[in-house]
């Protein structure tokens, strides 16, 4: 077979290789933007049933852990805490936990992806944690009249912006370095990292949220600045880190489990119908 110099010569081969490569992506974005409402809809749906589900998964196994760890924290000085009763109330946390769950992921999926396409992907990070707060935002429908709205603000949102994006992040970073999908015990093992992390470092954040909360009609705390000073002023300042250990065990095992089923379900969900280029692999690429 003969070789044409002019057709078939490295220089041109290069030059219609990249011709194909750019057609190609040019494909895809065009088919991605003429989907668009579909694939809203579908990411708003399939982020809903994995949140809710991956939400009551995690609260029905992690229950005790978070009991333990509040009495632990609610207890001056050398008090004791008590072991009995640790399901106690699972059945009240799960009617909230369920449509809160549904709706923070079944935001949060549609508003990353919107934002992926807007934000140059040096900047994913800030994707990632307006997405959290969005999607933490949405939530406090459900989870404001049963936590309270300072509560809400004061742990709940910051904690929920504050995993995803580093979970995502870590994901990110994981898959470039394996250059391939992540596993199940993958997926769990970063859910438990960003859980862990995320648990360490809000930690004065709940100490402060559980004093104001079992403080009753005493009003021992007039605000949160009290609250802080008064317990570093009288209990020393790595009271505001107790409980550190039961939380980062339990945020972090909770993270493994919520994130092994989130990323679980959503593969089901996503396999039972057409599938479409996600926004996350189109800019990695």
């Amino acid at each position: 077979m003969s070789v044409n110099a002019d057709t078939d010569s490295p220089d041109i081969l290069k030059h219609q290789t990249g011709n194909f490569k750019h057609q190609m992506k040019g494909a895809a974005t065009t088919f991605r933007n003429e989907h668009d409402p579909f694939d809203f809809i579908r990411f708003l749906y399939e982020g809903a049933v994995a949140g809710a589900t991956a939400g009551v998964v995690v609260e029905s196994v992690l229950y005790p852990i978070d009991t333990i760890k509040t009495r632990l924290q609610a207890v001056h000085g050398g008090g004791k805490i008590i072991l009995r009763g640790l399901y106690s109330g699972l059945a009240g946390n799960l009617v909230g936990v369920l449509p809160a769950s549904a709706i923070f992921v079944g935001v949060y999926e549609p508003t990353k992806q919107m934002l992926l396409k807007s934000f140059p992907e040096s900047l994913s990070a800030l994707a990632h944690l307006t997405a959290g707060a969005v999607g933490g935002v949405a939530s406090s429908i459900v989870r404001v009249p049963t936590e309270g709205f300072g509560s809400f603000l004061l742990r709940d949102l910051p904690f929920d912006a504050v995993q995803f994006c580093i979970y995502e992040q870590l994901r990110i970073g994981y898959k470039l370095a394996a250059r391939r999908d992540l596993n199940d015990p993958e997926t769990a093992m970063i859910g438990a990292f960003a859980g862990a992390i995320t648990g360490a470092i809000t930690t004065p954040l709940d100490v402060i949220k559980t004093r104001l909360m079992v403080q009753g009609s005493e009003k021992q705390y007039e605000g949160i600045l009290h609250c802080v000073g008064t317990i570093v002023r009288e209990e020393g300042t790595s009271t505001l880190f107790k409980g550190i250990g039961p939380r980062v065990l339990w945020i972090g095992i909770g993270g493994s489990i919520f994130f092994g089923v989130l990323e679980r379900t959503k593969k089901l969900l996503s396999n039972s119908g057409p599938i479409h280029p996600s926004p996350d692999s189109l800019k990695q690429d």
